[in-house]
């Protein structure tokens, strides 16, 4: 899902410009992000409020996929498209995404407590934020990490499909941890590859890399949403 496939004009402005327009850049990054998760968290409880949608939804398995397949669109849409979408187009998109996710996650509602959801939500922002904050001031190189993330990310992709069939908890619950940790180590990664492509891109391009890079960080926070909602959350 983290897909950087993002080119750019090599720039080299003074120091002070350079800081202000990474500042600039990440400040977009990071307001799209948190706008993107305001429209999923209202059409998740819009959906699940309405026993028409949660009726729909549950007697049609249908709409599941055709969510599921939306979603995997519109990512590789804004993902392999940025370089020729313009900036209002890839932003839309992205809040579309958004937006469908929001239905996908209205679930949630009818397996978790609005106790566990919401505890669970302070303890993914809190770890989040502590995780960008490090990826954004470390001087350490996690472009080495990114890699063996990104590996155990398929292997967590491929464990979860198996344990459709297995249906076991302890590979359940192996799963949810190793997710925990894949997502806490690309909230830093991400965070740093963001800032290193904010620092090099024409300020023109800067709306485009301001929605990949929310894009991103977005999926980072509810993929680690998910995980922990999955070890912390008590069932109804």
């Amino acid at each position: 899902m983290n897909n950087y496939n993002y080119s750019y004009n090599v720039e080299q402005p003074s120091p002070v410009a350079m800081a202000a327009k990474v500042n600039s850049a990440m400040k977009s990054v990071y307001l799209r992000m948190t706008l993107a998760l305001v429209v999923t968290a209202l059409t998740a409880l819009f959906c699940s409020s309405s026993q028409e949608f949660v009726t729909y939804y549950i007697t049609h398995s249908w709409l599941m996929w055709v969510l599921i397949i939306a979603e995997f669109g519109l990512v590789i849409g804004i993902s392999a498209g940025i370089n020729k979408l313009s900036s209002p187009a890839a932003t839309a998109l992205f809040f579309l995404f958004a937006m469908v996710n929001g239905m996908m996650l209205s679930t949630i509602f009818l397996v978790y407590s609005a106790t566990a959801i919401t505890k669970t939500f302070f303890i993914t922002a809190g770890t989040f934020g502590a995780m960008s904050v490090y990826g954004y001031f470390t001087d350490r190189d996690l472009s080495k990490i990114g890699s063996y993330l990104f590996m155990g990310l398929i292997g967590l992709i491929i464990a979860s499909l198996v344990n459709i069939f297995l249906h076991s908890s302890t590979l359940d619950w192996i799963v949810s941890i190793a997710g925990v940790a894949i997502f806490i180590g690309l909230t830093a990664w991400d965070t740093q590859q963001i800032k290193a492509m904010a620092m090099t891109a024409p300020r023109e391009s800067i709306g485009r890399l301001a929605t990949i890079g929310a894009l991103s960080l977005y999926l980072d926070f509810i993929n680690l949403f998910l995980y922990l909602l999955r070890i912390f959350g008590n069932r109804d």
